[in-house]
């Protein structure tokens, strides 16, 4: 999201068009700001009494899983299925990607750990040439 104004210069802004006569156009190219955002503070200050920024609630649900103890004992349970079929058996209506989200906070992985591949041949037999 972009930066909101600071109070200062929304202050200035519409003191220097209050008291000074100052057209909206010109402040707006003085000050740097659009039209449109001058016309929105105005606004904001007839129907407020004030032009001060609204404050940003933040955004999200929450998350849908709230035990997150039951959660970890059902992914050891059902490892072994895919993460669809993991979000039929939660209850509640829940994705497969909510699913992997929550696998992902808790640490769990669904990969294999690489396997070590060596070569067939003991470690003495390696150096063994052909006559």
């Amino acid at each position: 999201m972009a930066k909101q104004y600071g109070y200062d210069l929304r202050q200035k802004v519409m003191e220097a068009i209050e008291l000074d006569g100052m057209p909206k156009s010109e402040a707006s190219k003085i000050f740097n700001i659009s039209r449109n955002t001058i016309n929105l503070w105005f606004q904001r200050k007839a129907e407020t009494g004030d032009m001060k920024a609204k404050v940003r609630q933040p955004g999200g649900k929450g998350g849908i899983i709230k035990d997150w103890e039951r959660f970890k004992a059902f992914a050891v349970e059902h490892s072994d299925k895919t993460q669809e079929e993991m979000a039929e058996l939660w209850e509640g209506n829940i994705s497969g990607r909510s699913i992997s989200r929550a696998l992902q906070k808790i640490g769990f992985t669904r990969k294999k750990r690489p396997t070590d591949i060596r070569n067939g041949m003991k470690r003495k037999d390696r150096n063994f040439k052909l006559p």
